[in-house]
């Protein structure tokens, strides 16, 4: 079976000293639960696996009563040390008090219980750890599927990847159109929603929510303002309800707003959003082309390679932990500008050669980047690009 990188980080830091809570996030359907699977088969220190899946999410005392198991099994049986992993935490209420309390308690008696945890929700997850937690743990951020990965797991070619995305629960299903959608649906979109954003936070316009990401979905690569977004949806409100919408779904790995890149802050968040989905099929299951005729026409093609490589771009980001913004002025543009820190890359993604890139030259100019180049036709080779370390570039 395939092993992701995030494998060797994982096992590596269970084979070290007890040190850190160590906590699995990123977005529904990309492995997460696997491969901590895989890591645990090949170890040699015990473990108790436990899922919250079917738990009432007000039965906090569940999460005691694995830990309770946990240290009577490494007591009766002499171990020197055990691995407690909990899954879907999250659904748990208040769950990071909980842990905190048991995970201190080990602490002061000197109980070598080595703890993982993992859950579907960033949004869930990163609350409780910024409320309880503080200093007791240590991320391991995983992300949608590369084309590197794909390719290598599932034989996809460059086109199929650019054009299905990075799910591989999906990677079987592509030569069926209809169970493809379906399951991009049902297991993702649907689940992501209604159970990550709903149950946990107050929303006063469920469908507007819906709308909001199948609209931002179906644009993704392009521009469009919240204005316009409120003259194309049911029962709008306001853009403040919009961009508090688009913050949720970016915090739930389906649908980021770029936002235009600027010295001036206050500039930056007054820009016109440009959509990004995480993964190209959350913007391909919303349209009716199909892949055959997809790759034959250059204009649709040419707005689904853009989206392809911000999805890869924006899910890069929430790994490495920089930004991703566009730049536009007037008619100049750069499709992606990444920041870390005060490092700046601008890139430029071409699906002709005829497309201008004026805008990189005047980018160039006005700020100065670290590095700029071209995606595509004239540049860096896109198979070549969803190959590359984009740490390397800071």
């Amino acid at each position: 079976m395939y092993k992701k990188a995030e494998y060797h980080k994982i096992k590596s830091r269970l084979e070290e000293q007890r040190r850190f809570i160590q906590v699995i996030m990123g977005a529904r359907q990309i492995g997460k639960s696997t491969v901590v699977k895989q890591v645990l088969k090949d170890v040699t220190i015990p473990y108790q696996f436990f899922s919250a899946d079917n738990v009432p999410a007000t039965n906090r005392a569940w999460i005691s009563n694995c830990w309770a198991a946990t240290r009577s099994l490494k007591e009766n049986n002499g171990w020197d040390s055990i691995i407690l992993v909990i899954d879907e935490i999250q659904k748990i209420s208040n769950w990071s008090e909980v842990v905190k309390k048991e995970w201190d308690d080990d602490t002061f008696h000197e109980r070598n219980i080595k703890v993982l945890i993992l859950g579907s929700s960033r949004v869930l997850l990163e609350k409780g750890l910024s409320e309880s937690l503080s200093g007791r743990f240590e991320e391991i951020r995983m992300s949608h599927w590369s084309y590197q990965e794909m390719k290598e797991s599932f034989g996809f070619t460059l086109d199929q990847y650019l054009f299905y995305g990075g799910y591989p629960g999906a990677a079987f299903l592509i030569k069926d159109a209809d169970r493809f959608q379906q399951y991009i649906q049902s297991a993702i979109i649907d689940t992501t929603i209604n159970k990550d954003i709903l149950m946990d936070t107050p929303i006063g316009k469920p469908a507007l929510l819906r709308q909001t990401f199948e609209l931002g979905a179906a644009y993704s690569g392009g521009l469009l303002s919240l204005n316009k977004m409120l003259g194309s949806l049911q029962d709008a409100g306001n853009t403040v309800t919009l961009s508090g919408y688009i913050n949720l779904l970016d915090e739930s790995g389906l649908l980021c707003g770029l936002q235009k890149y600027c010295i001036d802050t206050a500039r930056r968040k007054a820009s016109i959003p440009k959509f990004q989905v995480y993964n190209n099929a959350l913007k391909m299951v919303y349209s009716q082309t199909t892949f055959e005729q997809a790759v034959l026409d250059r204009k649709v093609w040419g707005h689904i390679l853009e989206s392809g490589i911000g999805a890869y771009l924006v899910s890069q980001a929430f790994i490495h932990r920089f930004e991703v913004f566009y730049w536009r002025e007037r008619n100049d543009e750069v499709d992606f500008i990444l920041r870390k820190k005060n490092s700046v890359v601008a890139i430029e993604v071409k699906s002709n050669a005829d497309k201008r890139t004026e805008g990189l030259d005047r980018f160039r100019q006005f700020f100065k980047p670290q590095t700029s180049f071209i995606v595509g036709d004239g540049g860096i080779d896109i198979e070549s690009f969803l190959s590359m370390d984009i740490k390397k570039l800071f």
